[in-house]
C-alpha cells in the first residue's frame, strides 16, 4: 500500500510541480526546466524547515491568494466580455457549452452524469480517504471532531470553487471564440497579460503557483513520513529516537524532490490539461487503493497474500482497459477494484483459509472493541467509530442532490 502510494502521489507531485514551473516561465521567460529546479528548491526549504505545520500554514494562506486571485480574474473577465454576460451565455448556450450534464451512458466519454456519480465519487472517496497526504492534514486535528468538520468543510466548498472556474472557464471560451491555444493551461495567464492591469498578472500568477505549492510541500511531507515509517523505521533501523526519525524524514524530503523533477521534466513536452493528467495518472492506482483499503474494513477473509494478487491482477486489467478499449480514465478506479476485490478475496481463502474473527482493524472489530472495553461511542455529536455515519453527512447527501438540481437548472435559465 505505501508503495503504491509513493508511486502514484511522486506522479502526482511530479504533474504539479511542472504546471507551477510554466506559470513561471511564462511570467519571467525563464526555461521551464530552470523554474522546476527552482520551484522545488523552494518548496523543499520550508517544507523541512517546518514540516505539517509549514505545510498546513502555507496552504491556508495559498487558498486565500488562490480565491482572491480568481475573484479578481472573474471581475475582470466581466467588464472585458465583448457581448454583455446574458448573451454571451446565450451565445455559449446554442454552442453547447453551458450543459454541464450528459447523461450519456458512452463509456469513452469522460464527463458525463454517471461517470462523476458513480465512478469519480469512488475515486474521490479513495483520493481524499485513502491517501497519506490528506489524512496527515486530519491527524493533525486536535480531536476527531475537528477532522471531521474539516472534510465537511471541503465537501460543502468544493462545489462552490469547481463551479466558479468552471465558469470561468466557459466565459474564456467567449472570450477568445473558441481560438485554440499553443497550450491550454496558460489561458488564464495570457488574459491575464493581454488585460494588463498593473498588478494583476502577479495576482494571478501567485494563485496558480499557491495552488500548486499548497499541493507539492504536501505532496514531499506525506512522501516522506510514508518513507520513514513504512519503510526506514519498520526494516531498516526500529526502536530509534524521534530526534533520529524526524533527521530522516528531512532526508528522504530532499530525496524525493529530487525524485520528483525526472517525470516533471518528461511531462513539460506534453501540453494537455494538467488537471486532467492528475487525475488520468491517479486513476491507474486507485483501485488498488480502493479495494485494500475496502477488504480491510469490511472483510473477515481477505488476507495479505490474497490482497496482494488481487492487486497484481487489478493493475494488470486497468492496462489492458487503459491500452486496449475506449473506455475512459474516471471507470479505472470502478474496474481496478472490482476485480481486486473479486480475485483478493478467492485467493486468500485458497491461500490463508477462512478466518475465525474479524480484525481489530475492521469495522465490525472496532466497534466489538469499544463495546468490551465499555468505550465511548462518541464525544458530543461526533462519532468515535468507524461504521457509523454522523447526521450532518446526511446534509451533505442532500447538498449533493441540490448541485445537481441547480446544474440542471442553470442552462435552462438561460435565455
Amino acid at each position: 500500500m505505501s508503495g503504491i502510494f509513493l508511486i502514484s502521489q511522486g506522479l502526482t507531485s511530479a504533474a504539479i510541480l511542472y504546471g507551477t514551473a510554466l506559470v513561471i516561465e511564462f511570467i519571467t521567460g525563464v526555461d521551464v526546466l530552470y523554474a522546476i529546479f527552482i520551484v522545488t528548491l523552494v518548496a523543499l526549504i520550508y517544507t523541512i524547515m517546518g514540516g505539517i505545520a509549514a505545510v498546513i500554514w502555507t496552504d491556508v494562506i495559498q487558498a486565500g491568494v488562490l480565491l482572491l486571485g480568481a475573484g479578481i480574474i472573474f471581475y475582470a473577465l466581466l467588464t472585458e466580455l465583448p457581448l454583455p454576460l446574458v448573451e454571451m451565455l446565450s451565445k455559449l448556450k446554442l454552442q453547447g457549452k453551458t450543459n454541464a450534464l450528459d447523461f450519456s451512458f458512452d463509456f469513452a466519454r469522460e464527463a458525463t452524469v454517471w461517470s462523476g456519480v458513480i465512478a469519480m465519487a469512488l475515486y474521490h472517496t479513495t483520493v481524499y480517504g485513502a491517501n497519506q497526504m490528506m489524512v496527515q492534514r486530519t491527524l493533525a486535528a486536535k480531536n476527531i471532531g475537528d477532522a471531521k468538520k474539516a472534510y465537511l468543510m471541503m465537501g460543502f466548498a468544493a462545489f462552490f470553487i469547481y463551479f466558479l472556474f468552471m465558469f470561468l472557464g466557459v466565459l474564456f471560451y467567449g472570450y477568445y471564440g473558441g481560438a485554440e491555444f499553443e497550450n491550454s493551461n496558460t489561458i488564464i495567464l495570457s488574459f491575464a497579460s493581454d488585460y494588463a492591469l498593473p498588478g494583476l498578472m502577479g495576482i494571478i500568477a501567485a494563485a496558480v503557483i499557491a495552488a500548486a505549492m499548497s499541493s507539492l510541500d504536501s505532496s514531499l511531507n506525506s512522501m516522506a513520513t510514508v518513507s520513514t515509517v513504512d519503510f526506514y523505521e519498520r526494516f531498516f533501523k526500529p526502536g530509534q529516537s524521534s530526534l533520529h526519525y524526524l533527521k530522516i524524514s528531512r532526508v528522504f524530503t530532499v530525496l524525493w524532490a529530487a525524485v520528483i523533477i525526472v517525470p516533471a521534466i518528461a511531462l513539460s513536452r506534453s501540453e494537455g490539461s494538467i488537471l486532467q493528467t492528475l487525475s488520468q495518472l491517479g486513476s491507474y492506482f486507485v483501485g488498488a487503493k480502493l479495494s485494500m483499503y475496502g477488504l480491510g474494513f469490511f472483510s473477515r477473509h481477505a488476507s495479505e497474500r490474497g490482497v496482494l494478487v488481487g492487486v497484481v491482477v487489478g493493475f494488470l486489467v486497468v492496462w489492458w482497459v487503459a491500452a486496449f478499449t475506449d473506455i475512459s480514465w474516471p471507470w479505472y478506479c470502478l474496474i481496478g477494484g472490482v476485480v481486486n476485490v473479486a480475485v483478493s478475496l478467492p485467493a486468500s481463502l485458497l491461500l490463508d483459509g477462512r478466518q475465525a474473527e474479524y480484525s481489530i482493524y475492521t469495522v465490525r472489530g472496532q466497534l466489538r472493541r469499544h463495546k468490551e472495553l465499555g468505550l465511548p461511542m462518541k464525544d458530543g455529536n461526533w462519532y468515535l467509530v468507524p461504521g457509523k455515519v454522523d447526521s450532518v453527512c446526511y446534509l451533505l447527501l442532500a447538498f449533493f442532490v441540490f448541485t445537481l438540481l441547480f446544474l440542471a437548472l442553470f442552462e435552462r435559465l438561460i435565455p
